[in-house]
């Protein structure tokens, strides 16, 4: 009997301790369940700005080759690398040792020829000598005088100068070097007050381009095309904007491509030749609908978004991007202005999750993301 009176206490405790373990759960599941609140805007039309890269190539828009006319050895040379100069200034002096040997001979072969004419002259006036002689005399002391001329030349050609104003390039020559008309440049002088700026399309971007631009004809359009942006190598903007001047308008057979040329005016002479950067060209969107690049996630290659609905349920709802800049999406479909969606924390969501909605203002979500790293 006593043993009876134990059983019966012990299965009681028992039910007793499961029904409280049973409500414990029951509290934990239902806190569990309580919505969570979640950041959502409201997707609105707006005025987008979207840009098209391309690298460039950066050149001045002169850029002229120095070469020696003369051969000889280089004596000095009168410039440093990177140095401004002027059109006609001394850049390099050649050794003119032999040139001088060969004027002395000249100016000799003309005295010769300037003597025989004054001998000839007297004894042509009594008719001692035909005028035929004289006149050959005097033909070989013009002669004379030419191969004269021609060393005098040379030697004034030893003296290399600047064909432009502008930057002095690399100087790949240096004292003691034999140069001549064959050789390579001595250096390159080059005009960067402004530069141009050398970057290719392809057809299919070429042909978009175009039909984007305002204009009857290809003359008409190039003065149409908004101004570009250059972007330097060390991914800063370029404080000068820059005006698309010229097109081929022919495709490339072998690159498949079309050549574009823009100018940039360049007051601090910050680029150069042989500078490299990426052409961005801006394409502006009035009253399209856009989201925040933050808001969404990819599956498989697609972009979806949040959308919230009236049960206050997170639905995944794929979007197709029409362009985009740096933080926002252009949206072509898949959501409309009016529809709300998860602006933040999405990482945290599943598909018809129950959130509580904490409207925030879409400017306060779509902001330019300032990279941690440059």
């Amino acid at each position: 009997m006593r043993k009876g009176k134990i059983t019966m206490l012990l299965l009681t405790v028992s039910a007793m301790f499961l029904m409280g373990c049973g409500g414990e759960n029951k509290q934990v599941g239902q806190q569990q369940q309580q919505p969570l609140p979640f950041p959502v805007t409201t997707i609105p039309n707006k005025t987008m700005t979207a840009y098209k890269t391309y690298p460039t190539s950066i050149q001045g828009i002169i850029s002229s080759d120095v070469h020696a006319k003369v051969s000889g050895y280089i004596q000095k040379v009168l410039v440093d690398e990177g140095q401004k100069v002027k059109k006609g200034q001394a850049l390099f002096k050649l050794e003119t040792e032999s040139l001088s040997q060969d004027a002395q001979a000249a100016q000799a072969a003309v005295n010769v020829a300037q003597v025989e004419v004054d001998k000839l002259g007297p004894l042509v006036q009594k008719g001692i000598i035909s005028n035929v002689q004289l006149e050959t005399a005097k033909a070989q002391l013009a002669q004379a005088k030419s191969s004269y001329n021609s060393v005098v030349a040379n030697i004034g050609y030893a003296t290399v100068k600047s064909p432009v104003n502008g930057y002095v390039g690399a100087i790949p020559f240096r004292e003691g070097a034999l140069v001549s008309a064959s050789s390579a440049a001595l250096t390159t002088v080059s005009d960067i007050e402004q530069v141009y700026a050398y970057f290719s399309m392809n057809e299919s971007e070429y042909l978009d381009f175009l039909q984007s631009t305002e204009g009857k004809t290809i003359q008409d359009k190039v003065k149409n095309f908004p101004k570009v942006t250059l972007v330097l190598a060390n991914g800063q903007n370029y404080d000068q904007k820059g005006t698309i001047e010229t097109v081929t308008g022919q495709i490339d057979a072998k690159t498949g491509t079309v050549s574009f040329r823009a100018v940039f005016d360049n007051p601090n002479g910050l680029v150069t030749n042989g500078n490299s950067g990426t052409i961005k060209i801006p394409t502006i969107y009035e009253g399209e609908p856009v989201i925040p690049q933050s808001a969404t996630f990819e599956q498989q290659g697609q972009v979806f978004v949040y959308k919230v609905n009236e049960q206050n349920q997170t639905v995944a709802t794929p979007v197709v991007i029409k362009d985009k800049n740096s933080y926002l999406y252009l949206v072509g479909s898949g959501v409309r202005p009016g529809d709300k969606i998860v602006a933040k924390g999405i990482g945290k969501l599943r598909n018809k999750t129950t959130i509580l909605p904490q409207e925030v203002p879409f400017d306060s979500i779509a902001k330019p993301i300032t990279p941690l790293f440059q």
